[in-house]
């Protein structure tokens, strides 16, 4: 995966004569489904499913960032207690083979219970927003 990105972002990866303003990154090895260190914080990879693709979501203190799920197993919702912040994805109304839809999202943000949820990964098939909230659930 490291290497896709050197080699497709070549610039950013440069120790001389880097572009002035190119973004820099530091690597670090990533062992599934094992919490590793960010700076001084600890990311804790979660397991979910996108369809029958295994991806991770992550969480870093009280903050978790789950898209592209579909389903999730009981271990890795245990690692979702006692959040702040949830962002998860709710790609539309309808059911989607590889994402929550909308009621799947909030059924899993009313099973975590977090002090507060937002949601990415939406569709422009989801309306705008005041129309989607009058809708009953």
């Amino acid at each position: 995966m490291i290497d896709n990105l050197k080699k497709r972002f070549e610039y950013v990866f440069e120790i001389e004569n880097k572009y002035p303003g190119a973004p820099s990154v530091q690597t670090v090895e990533v062992v599934n489904n094992f919490p590793f260190p960010i700076g001084n914080k600890m990311a804790i990879p979660i397991n979910v499913m996108h369809g029958n693709l295994q991806v991770f979501g992550y969480r870093i203190d009280d903050f978790a960032y789950l898209t592209d799920v579909k389903t999730i197993d009981e271990s890795e919702i245990a690692k979702l207690k006692n959040l702040k912040v949830l962002v998860v994805n709710a790609l539309r109304e309808e059911p989607h083979a590889t994402h929550f839809n909308l009621q799947e999202a909030l059924d899993f943000i009313t099973l975590i219970k977090p002090e507060k949820a937002y949601l990415t990964h939406i569709s422009h098939v989801m309306g705008f927003h005041e129309e989607v909230e009058k809708k009953p659930s």
